[in-house]
């Protein structure tokens, strides 16, 4: 066991761990956000996405002593209102089936539209890739990431 102090939605944590525990775990059962979801285990599903020094990351395979110091924003640190324009867009173009995926959908689709403000297609479905819907809304997440898009300028 070891100490870390973890910077979540800016509000730092200390937490005595393991550290190799997978930050999921941290966030979920130590600090108590469940939005991000456990999918996998094996970074291939996307829906533990995560933010770390604003890039998409993968939270179940990231070890907690790798994201100790830097800033981790969750689904619940995207807005307290709902009001980031990917949720709003997420809204408008009911997006959700089951939702089980979409707060992993939502960090994905907002890294990046914040380094890319007007994603082609192509540039949605290379970002997009490996956040798998096992319902399929995917024509629905390209659209809402096209509307976020205008949203955002």
């Amino acid at each position: 066991m070891a100490s870390f102090t973890l910077k979540i939605n800016n509000q730092p944590h200390t937490i005595e761990a393991d550290p190799a525990m997978p930050l999921l775990w941290a966030i979920r059962d130590i600090v108590g956000l469940t939005g991000t979801k456990y999918g996998c285990g094996i970074a291939q599903c996307g829906a533990c996405t995560v933010h770390l020094n604003g890039n998409a990351i993968r939270s179940c395979s990231l070890p907690i002593k790798a994201a100790a110091g830097k800033d981790i924003t969750t689904i619940e640190g995207l807005s307290e209102d709902n009001s980031h324009p990917v949720q709003v867009a997420w809204i408008k173009e009911q997006v959700p089936q089951c939702g089980y995926c979409q707060s992993g959908q939502i960090m994905s689709a907002a890294a990046l539209l914040k380094r890319n403000p007007n994603p082609t297609d192509k540039d949605i479905d290379s970002a997009m890739q490996g956040n798998i819907c096992r319902c399929g809304t995917y024509q629905r997440i390209r659209k809402a990431i096209k509307t976020a898009a205008q949203l955002h300028q």
